[in-house]
């Protein structure tokens, strides 16, 4: 009888609608109707409002609120507020793959919906074919986006992409630090143009290896996990956007972390123009969200794991350090020697190690051409590297700052546990000063460059404003590496492994 009450106008569209849901009812599409305040409204199931009470636990909450019980993490709105973006995208790759789009080719996909191509026949005559696979394509549901976290250091942004990560139930998902990834690409680029035919004099041949590098990955995974996602290399800077264009277009879902917001991403670097497309296409793709509590957790209250920093200026740090070495050389089954690694085909020599420990100084570490490579394949064999001697550093020392940057963020993201003797207290290491740098280096640079000097005064190639910044994140995760949980982790004698 309450049906009757509604106006004729509503009666009949209540009917009406009814009528086509039962007619529909085997169609997975199929609309639900609610009469709500005597009009008839229609909604599709995913945007029926829940209650949150009625909804189903979530394992990723029910272990972030276990960790806060138990009393290893402080209960903190910010980070929920990201889990709970994370929950909802962990439910939704549950049920999806990117299989299906890897089937339609490049050139269909290019052509797009709405544009048809001309075929010929075998009497010559041109008739017009519709682009099914394209169309196949377009009219499938669009893949989930990703989610970017951005935030200062410290806020627990690694640590939440982890919980999640470990919570996905996909098979096809890899967690990678940016470094690596990019790393990664570029040797990926090297083996195919090593693969290549010869070109022939006189014969000019165009390659293009980022789209069957990046379709390569996406037969891989279909769920990349970045840690701290940043670009400060002008050859990655150029390729980000084709390589992550054939990613999002084959439905490989990017969740990432970074000290920066994506609009900063590669700020006042060389030929930023070109990159500024992929910021475009990375917040089209993924959600962007903010984890800024303002505290760095690294720098709380914690156990810590013994003296782990000394300061050259203390007197008896020298021996100290070599005390601690002895001691810890006594558990390995080695003897102390120096030791090569080969890494991409170069040398890398260590002068002192003894097992997985390695006893390095800053020279040898950061005073010389070594990149990522280098460091990830050190932090493969050491589980623990001394590193003796670090200068108090200035912007007139750039390259190694950026070097002593990249190697703590890779031991960091491996677990590698450091002992370190330092000139200077850690919160005072890096001496930003004036931002002036190697004089003549840079003039040589600028004029190699054909830029003029007011444009080297912006570019954070000479200002050294990305070193700064990401100093911070140095100064952080060298405090948590001299905690007790931290060294810990970092023991990979078997008999401490899980």
């Amino acid at each position: 009888m309450a049906a009757y009450a509604l106006p004729l106008p509503a009666r009949c569209l209540s009917r009406y609608l009814l009528k086509w849901s039962s007619l529909m009812k085997n169609r997975s599409w199929c609309c639900k109707v609610f009469v709500v305040r005597g009009c008839a409204t229609r909604a599709d199931d995913a945007s029926v409002p829940t209650n949150p009470a009625a909804q189903k636990s979530s394992v990723l909450l029910d272990y972030y609120d276990s960790m806060v019980g138990h009393g290893s993490l402080r209960e903190d709105r910010h980070q929920r507020s990201v889990l709970l973006q994370l929950d909802q995208l962990q439910r939704v790759l549950r049920a999806y793959d990117n299989t299906q789009l890897l089937k339609v080719r490049d050139r269909d996909i290019k052509v797009g919906l709405n544009r048809q191509r001309h075929v010929e026949d075998t009497t010559g005559t041109e008739h017009k074919t519709e682009d099914t696979e394209a169309e196949q394509l377009l009219s499938r549901p669009k893949p989930p986006r990703g989610l970017y976290v951005h935030g200062n250091v410290g806020t627990g942004k690694t640590m939440l992409m982890d919980m999640f990560y470990s919570h996905v139930e996909s098979s096809r998902k890899k967690r990678v630090h940016f470094n690596a990834f990019m790393l990664d690409i570029h040797k990926r680029i090297h083996r195919l143009k090593q693969s290549l035919p010869k070109r022939r004099l006189g014969k000019m041949t165009m390659y293009d290896p980022i789209a069957p590098i990046a379709l390569d990955i996406s037969r891989e995974t279909c769920l990349l996990c970045f840690d701290e996602f940043q670009v400060t290399d002008v050859a990655d800077a150029m390729i980000l956007k084709q390589l992550f264009e054939t990613l999002f277009r084959t439905g490989v879902v990017v969740v990432a972390t970074s000290n920066r917001p994506p609009d900063e991403l590669y700020r006042n670097g060389l030929q930023r123009a070109t990159f500024v497309p992929f910021i475009h296409m990375l917040k089209e793709h993924c959600q962007t969200t903010c984890l800024d509590s303002g505290m760095d957790y690294r720098k709380r209250e914690m156990p810590a794991a013994g003296v782990l920093y000394y300061l050259t200026t203390e007197p008896g740090a020298e021996r100290a350090v070599d005390h601690l070495f002895h001691e810890l050389a006594q558990g390995q089954n080695d003897f102390t020697r120096p030791r090569v690694l080969t890494v991409l085909g170069r040398k890398l020599h260590l002068s002192r190690t003894c097992g997985s420990i390695a006893d390095c100084t800053f020279q040898e570490l950061c005073d010389q051409p070594l990149g990522a490579s280098d460091y990830l394949e050190i932090s493969r064999v050491f589980d623990t590297v001394f590193i003796r001697n670090i200068p108090r550093l200035s912007l007139r020392m750039k390259d190694q700052a950026r070097r002593l940057t990249t190697l703590i963020d890779n031991f960091y993201d491996q677990k590698v546990r450091v002992v370190v003797l330092a000139e200077a207290p850690l919160e005072s290491l890096f001496d930003q000063g004036p931002l002036v740098g190697d004089e003549e280096r840079d003039r040589v640079l600028l004029d190699d460059l054909g830029l003029t000097q007011d444009a080297g005064d912006r570019l954070s190639l000479f200002t050294g404003e990305e070193e700064i910044f990401a100093f911070r994140r140095t100064i952080s995760r060298l405090t948590e590496m001299q905690t007790e949980q931290y060294w810990l982790q970092g023991d990979r004698r078997p008999d401490k492994m899980k």
